[in-house]
């Protein structure tokens, strides 16, 4: 099994392969290219991004700087927006459902490392895929850690720290975030 194919299954892997360094190295220059486009010239920035994203659905705003690992393991759906300093270390599959607003200075971080510091500074790590529903709103600041899927109809207040799942239908904040309420008919 390649360390691609590791990091793909969710196993330890070794991040200094020199195929995952390429791959980063590919990634990384065009996201560089992306912050250092005119934002005047959407036109560019949406080819660019079609470069860098695995699969979009529909219409995006990515408002620059963004930055990923990979980008071929991001997903995103119709309607996708997000607001300046969004980092997606996307080793695992981060997907976005329709309707997804993201507030600036937001994190997505699949890549996790073994808490054995032996293992750790042999440079292994490992990623877990995130799931994100459809209509979710992540505040400014927030942060979702590996591993974690958050529902549809979704408020994630912000400076939010996710470290476990949310369900559909709810407003969740806090360091670690957990549900305040669900989301009513009040709320309109």
């Amino acid at each position: 099994m390649t360390e691609k194919e590791k990091m793909l299954a969710s196993e330890l892997y070794d991040a200094n392969d020199e195929i995952l360094v390429n791959d980063r190295n590919v990634c990384k220059d065009l996201c560089f290219e992306y912050n250092n486009t005119k934002p005047s010239d959407t036109e560019k920035q949406k080819d660019i991004m079609r470069k860098i994203l695995g699969s979009i659905k529909g219409d995006f705003t990515i408002t620059a700087p963004f930055w990923c690992d990979y980008g071929y393991n991001i997903e995103i759906g119709k309607n996708f927006y997000t607001n300046h300093n969004c980092v997606i270390l996307d080793c695992a599959k981060v997907k976005f459902g329709d309707n997804v607003f993201i507030a600036p200075d937001c994190g997505f971080y699949t890549a996790g490392h073994p808490i054995d510091s032996e293992t750790r500074n042999k440079g292994l790590e490992y990623a877990k895929p995130i799931t994100v529903g459809d209509n979710v709103w992540f505040g400014g600041g927030v942060r979702v850690m590996p591993g974690v899927t958050i529902g549809s109809n979704v408020v994630i207040g912000s400076g939010s720290i996710v470290t476990k799942d949310i369900p559909d239908n709810v407003v969740a904040a806090g360091n670690p975030c957990r549900v305040l309420r669900p989301i009513t008919e009040n709320d309109k």
